[in-house]
């Protein structure tokens, strides 16, 4: 068993085929988040192969989040929800973390950090404080129409009879998504990614990379960055205007989201990543959803406490409040230089 750092165009071929034919492989662990991320952040990767008798055997995408806040890391993957070892052997599988081992070590970070939908099967410590929730999707829209309760469609209909709109693309909308978005995450005190990320992604994932604008009037109120992969399609990034929700347009973006995505052929709706019990949550539940733990497996060299980041430590509240009475303009250029430095 070998362990190669895939760099060449003949290793991303061997890295899709190998991903291609193994189903616990996530949209993640696709070769070209390796660019994504090393164009978008500048962090450096390590996409790392395990290979027997010359066939691609198990796979780890890595890359390492330098930082001078919390000393850095190495992932799989920062940002994304996913990621970790795909291995179609234990021994694969062990070779793929002892060698992510030695990298976090030779590179000096603080911890690895590996992210699973589910078990692990890793036997690291887990942190387990958050989740994805998913809701099946088809390609009648009536038909999932009339499986919605009664006050979800009555309130569909508020924001249809306010004259809401939807429209589906991809680069022609980025700006008009991004827009909303660094508003949005102002308003809830975070630094936002550069826009670099995003179209990093579209031109990675021209056939599976959607952005949804809701207008009024003209104007956006609501959005959502979409990226796909199989059966599946995630809502990973999405925002609206708080000023405009009492005529729900929240409710009116994720109904077209699943006709969408259900007439794209899709067959499961990720709402994205989520924390146990809150309003956000709460919302993705009522559309007949369930909850998937992720659970995100840590190695730490010096035999350290998992990380953890409180975001009602009295210095987070503090700094959050500081952030929402920013102009967006500032928080847009000094949002995206701060973010990459930040857990994610």
């Amino acid at each position: 068993m070998e362990i190669v750092r895939a760099k060449n165009v003949e290793d991303a071929r061997l890295w899709e085929e190998f991903v291609e034919t193994q189903a616990a492989a996530s949209n993640y662990h696709r070769w070209n988040w390796k660019s994504v991320l090393e164009r978008s952040f500048g962090w450096p990767t390590f996409y790392l192969m395990a290979i027997e008798a010359g066939r691609v055997k198990g796979i780890l995408p890595l890359a390492w989040q330098k930082s001078w806040i919390f000393r850095g890391c190495v992932a799989s993957l920062p940002v994304l929800s996913a990621g970790g070892v795909v291995a179609d052997s234990p021994t694969a599988a062990a070779a793929l973390l002892e060698e992510a081992k030695r990298v976090t070590t030779q590179v000096g970070a603080k911890f690895l950090e590996l992210r699973y939908r589910g078990p692990s099967g890793d036997h690291l410590p887990v942190r387990d404080d958050k989740l994805t929730v998913v809701r099946p999707l088809g390609p009648d829209s009536e038909k999932m129409w009339a499986e919605l309760g009664t006050k979800i469609r009555t309130k569909i209909r508020k924001a249809t009879n306010a004259g809401m709109t939807a429209e589906f693309g991809g680069m022609e909308f980025l700006g008009e998504f991004y827009a909303l978005f660094c508003e949005n995450m102002r308003d809830l005190g975070t630094p936002v990614y550069g826009r670099p990320l995003f179209e990093e992604i579209l031109k990675a994932f021209p056939q599976h990379t959607h952005i949804c604008i809701v207008r009024l009037q003209g104007e956006v109120i609501a959005t959502s960055f979409l990226t796909g992969f199989r059966d599946a399609i995630e809502a990973k990034w999405s925002a609206s205007k708080s000023q405009h929700l009492s005529l729900k347009p929240n409710m009116f973006l994720y109904w077209n989201l699943f006709c969408f995505a259900g007439q794209k052929g899709y067959k499961v709706f990720d709402f994205g990543r989520s924390t146990p019990g809150s309003g956000t949550h709460v919302f993705k539940m009522q559309w007949g959803s369930e909850s998937i733990p992720l659970n995100w497996a840590y190695w730490l060299p010096a035999g350290e406490a998992l990380p953890q980041v409180n975001t009602r430590n009295p210095r987070f509240e503090a700094a959050i409040r500081i952030w929402q009475k920013l102009p967006v303009a500032v928080t847009r250029t000094i949002g995206p230089s701060l973010v990459r430095h930040l857990p994610s």
